[in-house]
């Protein structure tokens, strides 16, 4: 079996269990605010990273090199991270993931004015195309438009965001900063929130969020594996699968059933995206790969940044 297949495999298990996550994330909102899921979700989430963070042997403080851009990073994960967790336990599983495939074309668009990389026609066409099929997805001025929809578009606009911000400063920061002050960011924020959203739960609730965290951190570490086995070009549209799986559970679990728009548009999305991915993989030694360098999903507490977990494991 070569590297390449072993890696599509490392991320299809990866997302799958992203998939798993995200399912966990809908059972449990139905009862709980974001804010305070995140906020548990967070601090079940401390004793894996501390399990990486003790590993880094990089010398420094854990002062940010750039303490604007860590901020604004740490900001953006927090937005995120609430809007996906609304989305998930608010609207349907495909349609979460439709909106949520747009993040590579947001990559490539934010990172010509924060990176300061070239986008040709090619790559400004699959962008828009992309963008149409998000519309078709959420087909606003519709009467099932709804805050769900909103908050997808939004986790989207910040896990680009968040993504663009790591690759401009992930080469000077230490991998504690990037990964602990976004922790920190929502273990706060959240925390402060609990006293206004707060409701007694359950057992079972508490070990449902206690899932969220440990699915995430073992899907990490899979796309880890993946991106250490194959080509970024062949890793990178695994992520697509997830369609498959919000198909599969929507169906089996939430009585949902993807609609026409929901396809046509996921279609449109997904090819802009594969067409991106396939530009890039064809560009030579060209430094102009947003997508391709782009590995983390950027909106599951912990931060956890696969790139940062990838440079501390060479």
């Amino acid at each position: 079996m070569s590297d390449n297949v072993k890696g599509a495999l490392f991320a299809l298990c990866g997302f799958a269990i992203f998939a798993v996550h995200d399912v966990l994330v809908r059972v449990v909102g139905g009862s709980f605010s974001p804010f305070q899921m995140l906020f548990f979700t967070s601090l079940l989430s401390f004793p894996l990273l501390t399990i990486v963070l003790v590993q880094d042997t990089t010398e420094g403080t854990m002062r940010p090199l750039h303490p604007w851009w860590v901020a604004l990073r740490s900001l953006v994960m927090v937005g995120a991270s609430i809007c996906a967790f609304f989305a998930f336990a608010t609207l349907p599983l495909a349609q979460v993931y439709a909106v949520l495939f747009m993040v590579p074309l947001l990559v490539t668009l934010m990172s010509i004015p924060l990176l300061g990389e070239k986008v040709g026609p090619h790559r400004a066409v699959a962008i828009l195309v992309g963008l149409i099929g998000v519309i078709v997805v959420v087909q606003p001025g519709s009467a099932e438009l709804s805050l769900g929809h909103l908050a997808a578009i939004c986790a989207a606009f910040g896990a680009a965001l968040q993504s663009v911000i790591s690759r401009k400063i992930g080469n000077d920061e230490r991998p504690i900063v990037m990964m602990l002050f976004p922790l920190l960011a929502i273990f706060v924020t959240m925390g402060t929130s609990l006293a206004f959203v707060y409701e007694p739960m359950a057992l079972m609730d508490l070990v449902g969020m206690a899932g969220i965290a440990i699915l995430g951190f073992i899907a990490t570490f899979c796309l880890v594996a993946a991106y250490r086995k194959g080509e970024a070009a062949i890793v990178a549209p695994m992520q697509y699968s997830q369609i498959l799986w919000a198909t599969v559970f929507g169906s089996w679990l939430f009585n949902e059933h993807v609609t026409s728009p929901v396809l046509i548009g996921s279609g449109l999305v997904i090819i802009s995206g594969l067409y991106i991915v396939a530009r890039e993989a064809i560009g030579g030694q060209s430094s102009n790969k947003p997508v391709t360098r782009t590995r983390t999903r950027a909106f599951a507490p912990g931060g956890l940044r696969v790139s940062t977990l990838l440079k501390k494991r060479r």
